[in-house]
């Protein structure tokens, strides 16, 4: 009996991976976070499997139906939403696993910062103006965030940050980073990205905050940060130079 790790995608049905549909449709058992995963996901599913929304139950009672299906040797889907390594609670449920002498196997999903980047057409590096992206979080009823990433401090970096979880928390967003990036520093706001009532909020660091609560935007949502999102007569990459010299493309 193995439990599969599986990145549904930001919530477009077919953004999931090919391996990631697979394994669904042959576990007779589909545990999903059914307030992030779209039915359409777990859909594929087997027609008699035992499909579970997790999402009012507690990890001891996750664990549970995951020993009632080990006792019936039957695999297990566990599908998060996203990709599961980002935020998605899999760690304490791997070390459940390894207690109880139980596989598992992860499967990668697209992004939420990726699904945002499509659904706004924009590449997040850009020569001269971004070279790294920072996935983080803002701290309000959940685990603190550990002595040095604080928002405030990554926002040094001047990096295009992808914030989690923090549309409700845009007022402290906003505060922390305006010193670093500037009031009129570009925001997306992306509701639900690649679902079919997503939406797009942008502004900029000084008005973002009240653009979202006027559309009442405070949940499933990803904030980025960044020059990048401005239009940028960026400088192009050395990539396709006509200069530029690599082993399959040698000059002269």
């Amino acid at each position: 009996m193995t439990v599969h790790f599986i990145g549904a995608g930001p919530g477009a049905a077919d953004l999931i991976t090919l391996r990631g549909r697979d394994l669904i449709a042959r576990c007779p058992v589909c545990l999903y976070a059914g307030s992030l995963v779209p039915e359409e996901v777990v859909a594929f599913a087997p027609q008699d499997a035992r499909v579970i929304d997790t999402a009012s139950l507690n990890l001891d009672q996750i664990m549970t139906e995951i020993a009632q299906a080990d006792e019936q040797d039957q695999d297990v889907a566990r599908v998060h939403s996203g990709d599961p390594s980002l935020y998605g609670a899999i760690g304490e449920q791997i070390r459940r696993l390894k207690q109880l002498n139980i596989d598992y196997t992860i499967t990668p999903g697209v992004p939420a910062f990726a699904a945002s980047a499509a659904a706004l057409g924009l590449e997040l590096t850009l020569p001269d103006v971004s070279q790294t992206i920072v996935l983080t979080r803002t701290a309000m009823k959940s685990s603190a965030m550990p002595p040095g990433e604080e928002l405030a401090e990554l926002g040094r970096s001047g990096a295009t940050l992808a914030i989690h979880l923090s549309a409700r928390n845009l007022r402290q967003v906003c505060r922390d980073l305006i010193p670093h990036y500037g009031a009129d520093c570009p925001v997306a706001l992306v509701y639900r990205a690649s679902w079919p009532d997503q939406e797009i909020i942008r502004g900029t660091l000084a008005d973002i905050r009240e653009k979202t609560r006027a559309a009442k935007l405070t949940r499933t949502a990803l904030v980025l940060v960044g020059r990048v999102l401005a239009d940028n007569d960026a400088t192009d990459s050395r990539l396709y130079a006509p200069d530029h010299k690599h082993i399959l493309r040698p000059i002269g």
